[in-house]
């Protein structure tokens, strides 16, 4: 593993003054690597050393690291006067809500928040509000973000999460301290593709919002199974609750109405965030105007508060309109261009994993993927939990990085391609993927 001298010195500096080091805990990983710049396809370190990128920021970067269609949009903005005035709207805001709605069919309204956390926690405040009642059902291995109401059950051992529950729901698991335990009793975790458990915890309380991803990509990439999400759809129906996709990871990077669009799904709430404006920090909650109209009900004891100095500010707003009118350009193309350039690296690395002998499935939609070091891709956490090599995983993740592929080294999370990413670059990966292997044999025959 290369050294890291000048980053080491960064990092140091930096604990002085912000605690850890780092001001978002899930970027404090092995090897500690500082970046400085990005463009493209590529990332450079405090050493000067250049990587292809497939981490992409956890996968906002769909375009590339600034792309110039983003940038120029962002810089004409600002020299056209624009800023924080907090107070009426502006015309870039109603233009990116304008685009919102035509790309979501289903969404007749759209509110924007800075973070998709902030957006999960406005859903299900909206959601409590419209049905007058407090339970929530989230997924375990899910993630929704950082507040009270869905900081649970991610990556949990099995050693506390318990054994595999058929209609049921598990323990809450609090991923942060500071949850108070009363609230704890508000929410349901339960295993994604299971629909049973879904009716018997909405035949035990009165069940507000189900919140999920459609597709699991905080622990790579599981799909839903046939038959779920309709299923979801269904029980939502039937026992009034409301149905919310957090397509924070999945929005915009599948296709321009999200995977709700893929799948014919339509959920009652949907959020969106990361790939909306290509890195930079936005997210929108989007929905029928029978539900967003609660934010401006005529009651105000039903009203939902919503609120944010930032909200919509003009330099992230002007990046998600150049990103979506990108995204949009000949039909769509980039969509194309990038499930090529998946295939191309879901099968190259399946192939090269069979070659080196070593059980794993390659899951993939469209531009993100991961490997499985398990004979076959998961169905929920439990399943993951139990059967994938997470040793491995790290292991191989970590060599790879230092054959200047960066990918996050923490166990399946998901590799993200973006559009500035070539065929060459998919080689040279596949390509360090079989050196990596073949160190990885010799080691294990020198360990023999």
């Amino acid at each position: 593993m290369p050294a890291y001298k000048n980053s080491a010195a960064i990092l140091e500096r930096n604990r002085r003054y912000i605690p850890g080091g780092v001001v978002s805990v899930n970027r404090a990983v092995q090897p500690e690597i500082v970046f400085t710049r990005g463009e493209g396809q590529y990332i450079w370190d405090a050493e000067g050393n250049r990587y292809i990128d497939y981490h992409a920021a956890f996968a906002p970067h769909i375009l590339g690291h600034n792309d110039p269609y983003v940038t120029e949009a962002v810089i004409r903005a600002l020299r056209n006067g624009a800023s924080l005035f907090g107070s009426g709207t502006t015309v870039l805001e109603g233009r990116l809500a304008e685009l919102i709605c035509e790309c979501v069919p289903f969404a007749g309204q759209v509110q924007f928040l800075n973070t998709g956390s902030e957006a999960t926690y406005q859903a299900l405040r909206l959601a409590r509000a419209a049905t007058g009642r407090d339970h929530i059902i989230v997924m375990q291995g899910g993630y929704n973000g950082w507040h009270n109401d869905v900081a649970c059950n991610l990556m949990t051992p099995l050693a506390a999460a318990g054994e595999r529950r058929r209609a049921g729901e598990y323990d809450f698991i609090p991923i942060s301290a500071g949850i108070p335990a009363a609230h704890r009793q508000l929410v349901h975790p339960v295993n994604f593709n299971d629909l049973e458990s879904v009716e018997s915890v909405c035949k035990g309380v009165p069940v507000a919002a189900l919140i999920t991803e459609p597709i699991l990509q905080n622990i790579g990439v599981v799909p839903p199974l046939p038959g779920y999400l309709e299923g979801l759809r269904a029980l939502a129906k039937q026992f009034g609750f409301v149905l919310i996709f957090d397509e924070v990871k999945t929005g915009f990077r599948h296709a321009l109405g999200g995977y709700s669009s893929l799948s014919g799904v339509h959920p009652d709430l949907v959020v969106y965030g990361k790939a909306l404006a290509n890195g930079y920090p936005i997210a929108a909650l989007a929905g029928p105007e029978e539900l967003m109209r609660y934010f401006v009900h005529p009651e105000p004891s039903r009203r939902v508060l919503l609120a944010g100095t930032y909200n919509a500010h003009p330099v992230p707003v002007a990046a998600a309109i150049a990103t979506i009118e990108r995204l949009r350009m000949e039909g769509g193309a980039v969509y194309g261009q990038l499930e090529r350039l998946g295939q191309l690296a879901g099968r190259g690395i399946g192939e090269a994993l069979a070659r080196h002998g070593i059980p794993a499935a390659v899951s993939r939609q469209g531009s993100a993927f991961c490997m499985y070091y398990m004979d076959h891709v998961p169905v929920d956490w439990h399943d993951l939990a139990r059967c994938h090599d997470f040793r491995l995983d790290e292991e191989i993740r970590r060599s790879w990085i230092a054959e200047g592929i960066y990918v996050f080294p923490l166990a399946t999370k998901q590799f993200s391609i973006s559009a500035a990413h070539t065929e060459e670059d998919i080689g040279a990966t596949v390509e360090s993927l079989d050196r990596v292997l073949c160190s990885y044999a010799k080691a294990g025959s020198a360990r023999k």
